[in-house]
């Protein structure tokens, strides 16, 4: 089979996987929310709805902020800035501007993109700060800025200098070093500042309910509805969703083949996108109906957890595909992909808990609390 007819293969069986769980979601999610609302805001079931389990009881807790309020902010910021950079970088590559070719310009131009990127991390992270009532937002931005890029940095530096060590001429230059530092303090910094600041002028999101000032005691979970299950089990569909074009990309990157279908990850991006935001959704809404209101955390961990499974995948890789006898060449391999397994974690994380924050403040917003 053609590397051509196995993309086709692999975007028409995701695309109907995608569509059954869309059915399903559709079908349980919206007639089980319907039935809850009728009952919810009905004058005559209301008293009996009182003393019934579900979402509706937790709604003094459900917005409750989260432990780790300025980490979750800082993560979500620099996803809506993987994002953009992986949107813009996909458009270009699809028109025909990005070579596959030219490795050194695509990664060039995925670099540039990120920093350019940052006005939306910063944006973005100062602006759930304020729904979660953190009011620092320089603090904010400061955290946002230096993260992400600063373990980037660290870990590509001592790779690096592992490479220098073998005085091997595939070492990246001094004067290289140098460039990136600039980008990130010169460029990078700036513009999340610059973002941070025009989202602290705004007025902060209103959210449905009003949190009170105690807590509710959170039943006893059932084993399957426990964040670590939900986690490894919601990590799966994502990951499956792009997993042969995963595997062509690391043959590009690692065995030196030139990956030139970008129309392919396009629709699969697209894919991935619908996946994370529905294994999301429903998990967090089982969450809900179980009276479990902590689901900050765990709405970016389930799809994140996607992550999880990109890393197995490249030890598996590693031991069929790869010869390598050189510890440094190891800690090159291991060092990289960690590295986009970690930004393959906030992305998709990302994307999994935007969708469901839409989601909770769109239900809570439709029940009438007396």
């Amino acid at each position: 089979m053609t590397d051509s007819k196995v993309h086709w293969f692999s975007i028409i069986n995701s695309i109907a996987v995608v569509l059954f769980l869309s059915a399903m979601v559709a079908m349980i999610v919206t007639r089980t929310l319907h039935r809850d609302l009728l009952r919810y805001n009905s004058p005559e079931e209301r008293e009996e709805a009182q003393e019934e389990t579900g979402w509706k009881l937790i709604h003094g807790d459900v917005f409750r902020p989260p432990v780790f309020s300025h980490a979750l902010c800082v993560l979500v910021g620099t996803g809506y800035q993987l994002i953009g950079m992986s949107i813009i970088t996909l458009f270009f590559a699809v028109l025909g501007f990005l070579s596959p070719a030219n490795r050194g310009g695509l990664m060039t131009s995925m670099l540039l993109l990120f920093v350019l990127m940052g006005i939306f991390a910063g944006f973005a992270s100062t602006l759930l700060g304020k729904v979660l009532g953190l009011d620092d937002w320089r603090k904010l931005s400061f955290a946002t800025s230096f993260a992400f890029p600063g373990v980037c940095f660290g870990i590509f530096f001592i790779l690096n200098a592992m490479v220098w060590g073998e005085k091997s001429s595939g070492a990246v230059p001094f004067g290289t070093l140098i460039a990136l530092l600039v980008l990130w303090f010169g460029m990078n910094v700036p513009l999340v500042y610059i973002g941070a600041y025009i989202s602290s002028k705004r007025p902060a999101p209103e959210l449905p309910m009003k949190v009170k000032k105690f807590p509710n005691e959170i039943p006893e979970q059932v084993w399957y509805a426990q964040a670590p299950f939900l986690a490894l089990i919601g990590g799966i569909l994502p990951f499956a969703a792009c997993f042969i074009e995963i595997f062509f990309i690391m043959s590009s990157v690692w065995m030196h083949q030139f990956y030139y279908m970008f129309g392919f990850l396009f629709i699969v991006f697209v894919i991935l996108t619908i996946t994370c935001a529905e294994i999301s959704i429903v998990a967090t809404y089982f969450q809900l109906c179980y009276e479990d209101y902590h689901w900050w955390w765990r709405s970016f961990c389930t799809s994140g957890f996607s992550a999880i499974y990109l890393f197995l995948y490249s030890v598996m890789y590693y031991y069929t595909k790869m010869r390598i006898d050189h510890f440094v060449s190891s800690a090159l391999y291991f060092g990289y992909m960690s590295l986009i397994s970690l930004g393959f974690f906030i992305l998709t994380g990302t994307i999994g808990f935007s969708a469901t924050y839409l989601f909770v403040v769109k239900i809570y917003s439709s029940i009438k609390i007396d």
